[in-house]
């Protein structure tokens, strides 16, 4: 295990720094950078104006630009309307339009009450309204974004991958399905249920119930809109429960307020169906998010491709919303953010996508100091700062640099892949100075460039000078 070093001066640190570099990693290219926001120095730079991948630290240029762009407290709301009159026995004759707004917190992790919740509530509060039956069809409408559901560069081998769910101005739950077994009588069959329930899919269920308690399930999607569960569960064993990508986010998640409609006892009459919302359009209600801040810290402390795939199309709609999120936009938006804001060349960022899960996406150590640098001084400083995890404490730096003088004091975002490893963030050096630093390895020997990572950490924070 290499071990952190407490350098007296800069010409000490520099030399530290560098010894750590290369002492572990045998392979793959480094790039590195730490500046003193403090001084205004650099004290160390290896590889800095190097394009490599990002991985996950990608995550920084998305927050800062939905910071800046949308500020902290902006929130999304995701809008049901009508486009006819309600009668007094509550019967809308015309469309109920169900309109999204890039609202990545329409999940458990913000709206208590499990998957079915943020549905249920919308359609509690359209029941409210006093809507009761719906003579025409329920109209989804996602055209706040782009209608590609994946970024150019995320690998096919990612398909069906939970970390890699399809995305869309209206996504639930992140655009996860769990599908529900529950055993029967032995010899009979089994029930089938999806979380959150939705009309959007469909399920083919040939499950058997044996005796004993055993189980040998498959579940899995078929094309956008059926799923197919297969297999045997026993008589004793408790409900079992599958995780499934969805297709179709627009169409799965109307069809979870369509369910959620029918258990408020309002009935649609008509089908579900992808559509606008015309400008005449009357709000019958609205589910608000958590403020922007909130979902930023959720998507960088946990590196959440969901959230930052549409936080990036969101800073790219802007608070007039007039604009189409997509990934081209967004892209041209954060060129022109890094070189008139930042100051950066217009080539030290190349993104398609805003999680850095693309393969594509390239970025150098530099662009990222400059970018730490600007976030530390922006007025949404607090909230960027806020939302990175801390070393020895929470989230993806839980278990790292413990018990060093990392721990409780280095804040950063990770960028993990099969071949990037990586680190950038802040950190305040032993005599009071804050240090903005950026790592990025891409190569095979991961876990040693990893280590090397863990032990400049701690060799920055115990650094200090006259």
């Amino acid at each position: 295990m290499l071990r952190h070093t407490a350098p007296r001066g800069a010409e000490a640190l520099t030399a530290d720094l560098a010894a750590l570099l290369g002492s572990r990693t045998r392979h793959g290219e480094w790039g590195a950078m730490v500046v003193s926001i403090t001084r205004g120095d650099t004290l160390f730079a290896r590889g800095a104006d190097a394009l490599l991948v990002p991985a996950s630290t990608m995550k920084l240029f998305t927050a800062a630009m939905a910071l800046d762009k949308l500020g902290p407290e902006h929130t999304f709301s995701t809008e049901v309307l009508r486009d006819g009159p309600v009668n007094a026995a509550g019967v809308l004759t015309g469309n109920l339009i169900l309109r999204g707004d890039g609202d990545p917190s329409l999940s458990p992790r913000f709206v208590r009450g499990g998957p079915n919740a943020p549905m249920t509530l919308l359609a509690q509060f359209t029941a409210g309204a006093g809507i009761k039956r719906i003579t025409g069809d329920l109209i989804a409408d996602a055209t706040a974004f782009e209608s590609r559901r994946i970024p150019d560069g995320w690998l096919s081998r990612y398909a069906g991958a939970g970390y890699a769910a399809p995305f869309s101005a209206l996504s639930l739950n992140e655009n996860i399905v769990i599908v529900g077994i529950t055993p029967g009588h032995a010899g009979g069959g089994a029930e089938v249920f999806l979380e959150p329930a939705t009309r959007g899919l469909t399920i083919t269920n040939t499950v058997r119930t044996v005796a004993g308690s055993g189980s040998r399930i498959s579940a899995r999607r078929v094309g956008d809109d059926r799923v197919v569960v297969s297999g045997t569960i026993g008589a004793r064993s408790g409900t079992a429960r599958y995780q499934l990508v969805v297709g179709d986010p627009v169409t799965f998640t109307a069809g979870a307020f369509r369910a959620a409609l029918e258990g408020q006892g309002v009935t649609v009459e008509g089908t579900i169906r992808l559509g606008r919302a015309t400008d005449n359009a009357t709000l019958v209600t609205s589910l608000p998010s958590p403020p922007l801040a909130r979902l930023v810290s959720v998507m960088n402390r946990e590196s959440i491709n969901h959230y930052a795939e549409m936080l990036y199309r969101n800073a790219a709609r802007g608070i007039d919303r007039q604009t189409v999120g997509s990934a081209e936009t967004a892209g041209a938006m954060l060129r022109d953010f890094m070189v008139r804001e930042v100051g950066t060349p217009a080539d030290a960022v190349m993104a398609t996508d805003g999680s850095g899960l693309s393969v594509l996406d390239r970025v150098t150590p530099r662009a990222l100091v400059s970018l730490l640098d600007h976030a530390h001084r922006a007025p949404w400083g607090s909230a960027f700062h806020a939302s990175l995890p801390v070393a020895g404490e929470s989230e993806l730096l839980r278990n790292r640099m413990r018990a060093t003088p990392a721990q409780g004091n280095l804040h950063a975002k990770t960028g993990t892949t099969n071949d990037v490893i990586g680190l950038s963030g802040y950190v305040t050096a032993e005599n009071g100075e804050i240090l903005a630093f950026a790592f990025l390895y891409n190569g095979k020997d991961r876990w040693h460039a990893r280590e090397t990572i863990d032990a400049m950490g701690p060799t920055m924070a115990a650094f200090s000078r006259d």
